[in-house]
């Protein structure tokens, strides 16, 4: 097995603080939905913690996406060449049946290209959509006093409400799908141990003996570094 070092710090530390986040929005929103809006007072501990969690969610999001863009991981990581059309059906093939043949996974992540087209195609459309939506229509719902004033004055409160509510919906089938996929590495646990040390293990392949990026030259991309 070789160790290949994918995952930055900065991502890391994002994606732990994400998770947690998410943990408690998603807690205190079915605590929210389970007891109705109606019955709920503004000053209620539930709907208190969702909405200061909804600010820090708003944050992260942003976060992700300014140092995406500054270390060019979307243009390397998430975008949608030609070549992931045909390597859908081939990793879609590997997750519903060969896998469970024992065969090894067409796709082999590297610095330059982390996700498979599957992975693309899920992460660019909870990251792109399902997350900014959630963040738009949860900041329409933080009793900003102008955003309130215009949601009640022209009856969309129904409408934004329900738009969150399918958004969160898809976040818990997301996650239920990522939870399950993490446990699919070398070992039970190894995608998890990856996202605190960065490196993923990988079996030997063609640059086999390469050493791997020192972890604090791999924060940004080479390019970047030598700008």
């Amino acid at each position: 097995m070789k160790r290949v070092y994918l995952h930055p710090l900065p991502l890391r530390i994002w994606h732990w603080t994400n998770a947690l986040v998410g943990f408690v929005l998603l807690l205190t929103g079915f605590q929210i939905r389970m007891t109705g809006m109606a019955g709920l007072k503004s000053q209620d501990p539930a709907l208190l913690v969702h909405r200061w969690a909804g600010w820090v969610m708003a944050v992260s999001w942003a976060f992700w996406l300014l140092y995406s863009l500054a270390a060019g991981h979307l243009r390397r990581h998430y975008r949608f060449g030609k070549e992931d059309f045909a390597g859908t059906l081939r990793q879609a093939k590997f997750y519903l049946l060969s896998i469970f043949r024992g065969e090894e996974n067409p796709f082999r992540p590297t610095p330059e290209a982390k996700f498979n087209p599957l992975q693309k195609l899920a992460y660019g459309t909870i990251m792109g959509i399902f997350t900014p939506l959630l963040v738009v229509t949860g900041i329409l719902f933080s009793d900003v006093p102008f955003l309130r004033a215009y949601l009640l004055s022209w009856n969309l409160a129904g409408g934004i409400n329900a738009l969150h509510v399918i958004g969160a919906y898809v976040f818990v089938l997301y996650l239920m799908v990522h939870l399950y996929m993490a446990t699919l590495g070398p070992t039970l646990l190894a995608h998890t141990k990856a996202m605190v040390t960065g490196f993923e293990e990988e079996p030997d392949g063609p640059e086999e003996g390469a050493a791997p990026p020192e972890p604090e030259a791999a924060l940004f991309p080479r390019e970047i570094q030598n700008e």
